[in-house]
């Protein structure tokens, strides 16, 4: 598939993952207050932002591989299961453009409530479910919980997304187990940072916040994209085929 294409995709599978989850934290997770049963809460958040990667990998699989994070990109570069240097370079910019389209249109489409004040909901507690630590932090978690959190939760999901897309792997499988991972990982997690464990969901909703979110931005870059590496690096070391086992 010519890299224009994969691009294409990882652009529009990016911005429905943006566009997804942080959607749903912006309209439905406490709508119409957070005293009312209506709302989908943190569960349902973490559900959305699991469907649609896993809509989006039955999608754009075949096309890109369906990575939306420069976290998993890295990842399978490092496994090497995904070619670096050009390659890499643009379907991180993809990604990270796909983030920040799906969130312009988040922000027109929040900005058309009635009586809505762009002060106070850059202020708000977690304004796009916009990711940070300390004082940002959904639970009040500071930079070494932040950190340590988001290099484990990225792992995990790298191992997830290295073994249900191994060869010997069920095949057909993977999106829902990727699909799944990330629904779990949301649920574990989203107290802690709102959840990353991908630069460009972060980037996205920091560039409209500004202020802290851009000052904390750095961790959710660092802490992903390290967590991915050593996952794959690990899987392979531990997991990889050897020599001797059979091509078939």
């Amino acid at each position: 598939m010519p890299l224009t294409k994969r691009c294409l995709a990882e652009f529009m599978g990016t911005f429905w993952l943006v566009f997804g989850g942080c959607g749903s934290a912006v309209f439905a997770a406490a709508f119409p207050d957070s005293t009312n049963a209506i709302g989908i809460g943190l569960t349902g958040v973490a559900f959305a932002f699991g469907l649609t990667v896993l809509t989006m990998a039955y999608a754009i699989g075949h096309i890109s591989g369906c990575h939306l994070n420069p976290a998993v990109s890295f990842g399978l570069w490092a496994g090497k299961r995904f070619s670096g240097g050009k390659d890499l370079a643009l379907y991180i910019g993809s990604q990270v453009a796909g983030a920040i389209v799906a969130s312009l249109v988040l922000y027109l489409i929040v900005s058309g409530k009635a009586g809505f004040d762009a002060v106070a909901f850059k202020s708000g507690s977690n304004p796009f479910a916009t990711n940070g630590y300390g004082d940002h932090s959904p639970g009040g978690y500071n930079l070494f919980s932040a950190l340590l959190h988001e290099f484990v939760l990225t792992f995990m999901f790298l191992m997830v997304i290295m073994g249900s897309t191994d060869r010997r792997a069920p095949q057909g499988f993977a999106p829902i187990a990727i699909g799944l991972g990330l629904t779990l990982i949301h649920l574990i997690g989203i107290p802690v940072t709102n959840v990353s464990v991908n630069p460009a969901r972060s980037t996205g909703p920091a560039l409209f916040i500004g202020g802290w979110a851009i000052q904390q931005l750095w961790l959710f870059w660092v802490a992903p994209i390290l967590g991915g590496i050593a996952a794959a690096l690990t899987y392979n070391s531990l997991f990889g085929e050897s020599p001797s086992e059979p091509n078939s």
